[in-house]
């Protein structure tokens, strides 16, 4: 299946013009002609069938022959927020293999003892486009621009609040207080950890303290375990 994300796609237009990077990477790499058919997602839930009808290296024009909505319409929200890594790679890792497994928003934060203070959005939302294409998903994961710790945890959510840590104090595992089938935002720290300060506030302001298992996890490893199970627990 040859797949295209097509963010700015119309639901009820017959029609569609691929960019120009899309239309030379279907016709001149994939070398795709007349007649072929291929899907499209539009990041909102939307997946469309469609036919070339000219094959223009700069200007494909597309016939769509069906749409479904709502297209693997996940059964939670999950809402991961997250300290860049310093190694940024392990952050893009974290944010391709998450979209896979399946998650709906990211953020990044920016705590007491982050070693990297920002992140570019639009390289990271790249590699996002890259993995729902890859995994076949119509909704494209939100990714937020990087944000103070305290300014997140004040927030308003409605769902349940974690704060992944390693520090000493009352935890429990995520598969003891997740309640299916809800909203969830999840915290998980740089690699120093929150800091006790940082715990204390999220605890003020209605976060659950949990454990992601025994062994000490680098922060992309929690963040992709706490992605894990919370799809896991949310099965139908």
């Amino acid at each position: 299946m040859q797949l295209f994300y097509t963010p700015d796609i119309e639901p009820n237009h017959p029609q569609y013009f691929l960019s120009e990077e899309e239309s030379k990477h279907c016709i001149r790499v994939l070398r795709l002609g007349v007649g072929d058919e291929v899907k499209l997602i539009d990041g909102r839930g939307g997946l469309y069938a469609a036919e070339i009808k000219d094959a223009h290296p700069k200007r494909t024009i597309l016939q769509i022959t069906s749409v479904t909505t709502s297209f693997n319409k996940r059964n939670h929200y999950l809402h991961i927020a997250i300290a860049p890594t310093k190694n940024i790679e392990r952050l893009e890792w974290f944010l391709e293999k998450a979209t896979e497994i399946g998650i709906d928003e990211i953020s990044l934060i920016i705590c007491q003892r982050s070693e990297r203070k920002e992140a570019k959005v639009d390289r990271l939302n790249k590699i996002i486009t890259s993995a729902i294409k890859q995994s076949i998903k119509a909704y494209h994961p939100k990714l937020n621009e990087a944000v103070a710790f305290d300014e997140l945890v004040k927030r308003e959510f409605d769902g349940q609040k974690f704060i992944a840590h390693c520090d000493a104090g009352e935890k429990v595992g995520l598969r003891k207080t997740l309640e299916r089938f809800g909203n969830y935002l999840i915290l998980i720290g740089p690699e120093g950890d929150f800091s006790p300060k940082e715990i204390e506030t999220a605890l003020q302001h209605n976060f659950k303290a949990i454990t992601l298992g025994e062994s000490r996890l680098r922060t992309e490893t929690a963040a992709l375990e706490a992605c894990f199970e919370a799809n896991f627990l949310n099965r139908e």
